[in-house]
């Protein structure tokens, strides 16, 4: 089981690395390693596990982020109607999105990311993602609202990016114009 201290934190060398491909079929270690993160998220969110073990919850979580440089994300959320969103892909990647924008209202977390780190983070409002399950096979999702920006932020990890990359400098509460507000 994936522990807080097994995640490194910002300023870590493979949060900046573009990770690899993962080679389909994956192997058996590959899938473990993606097992894990879905399982971290999953217990995360557990308020019991989270209080034993000491997690930190999350909705998502990337390979970069426990020192894997291979393109493997794990997301666990539910959306504004209660639908579960709850993937372990390899090699996802983002065929499509809106030009239109949205942002959480309350700026986002992350779990490699100790503090607080404020403004808006500005994303596509709709996405597609294709990537490959834990069995190798291909999955198509198209997302909004919460769950897009989840595989957003989660995609960016797998690119060297982190989510305040994307925060305006200057001003970082500049309403982002046109865009959707995501309350959560």
């Amino acid at each position: 089981m994936l522990m807080m201290e097994n995640i490194v934190r910002d300023g870590h060398p493979t949060l900046r690395m573009v990770a690899e491909e993962v080679s389909m079929p994956p192997s058996d270690d590959d899938k473990q390693i993606l097992a894990n993160l879905l399982e971290y998220v999953i217990n995360s969110q557990n308020s019991e596990i989270a209080e034993r073990y000491g997690l930190r919850p999350g909705i998502g979580l990337a390979a970069p982020q426990i020192n894997v440089s291979k393109r493997m994300i794990a997301v666990h959320l539910t959306d504004e109607k209660g639908e579960l969103y709850s993937y372990a892909l390899f090699n996802p990647k983002i065929i499509s999105h809106s030009v239109e924008k949205s942002y959480l209202k309350s700026g986002e977390g992350c779990l490699s990311v100790d503090e607080p780190i404020e403004g808006y983070v500005p994303r596509h409002a709709r996405v597609t993602v294709k990537g490959y399950d834990l069995n190798g096979n291909e999955v198509k999702l198209r997302l909004k609202g919460l769950p897009a920006i989840c595989f957003q932020h989660e995609i960016d990890h797998i690119n060297g990016v982190m989510f305040y990359d994307h925060i305006n400098k200057e001003d970082p509460f500049k309403p982002i114009e046109g865009a959707i507000v995501i309350e959560r």
